[in-house]
């Protein structure tokens, strides 16, 4: 069925037992299976203080996408502080742990532009890390690689947003 939120599959399934199986033997099986396809929701993966920790303990790094800045800006803009809140937690919760805060880009513009915004945007992250959550200086190390990491291609839009992201990488 075509519907305008997505479109249903139906799946009816109807069986009636013979006398393999004695105790069966005259009842019917009705199987029913609804599908409903729905647009993928995106922005809805929370990140918090222990899935960050498990993410950097299973792969050394994690990528973060909700710490936000304007275009061709490097201050941290107020809609970032959630995210802040959980990274701040996992560095008071390990005083041990030491990270590279990297700044990464995409490849709209010359590349001398990238690789200075994209360090800014890493100081930007460690001085708020610093200055509003009073994490030791010494766990963050900042640096900017601009576009030389893609984890998509920049060849559209959405695997340009997926560029531009800071990633948290233990050192």
């Amino acid at each position: 069925m075509s519907r305008l939120e997505g479109d249903i599959y139906v799946s009816l399934y109807v069986a009636e037992h013979d006398s393999i199986i004695e105790k069966w033997s005259g009842h019917s099986l009705t199987l029913l299976e609804i599908i409903e396809i729905k647009s993928l929701e995106e922005g809805l993966v929370t990140i918090n203080t222990e899935s960050l920790s498990e993410i950097i303990s299973r792969t050394g790094h994690v990528a973060i996408y909700d710490i936000y800045f304007d275009i061709d800006k490097a201050e941290v803009k107020s809609e970032s502080e959630p995210v802040f809140d959980e990274i701040a937690g996992l560095l008071q919760q390990n005083p041990d742990l030491k990270l590279y805060v990297v700044g990464h880009t995409d490849n709209v513009g010359e590349l001398a532009y990238n690789m200075k915004l994209s360090q800014a945007r890493a100081d930007a992250v460690v001085k708020f890390l610093i200055s509003e959550y009073g994490i030791d200086e010494n766990q963050l190390l900042s640096y900017g690689v601009g576009p030389l990491v893609p984890v998509a291609s920049n060849r559209t839009e959405e695997g340009r947003a997926k560029n531009r992201r800071v990633e948290l990488v233990e050192r």
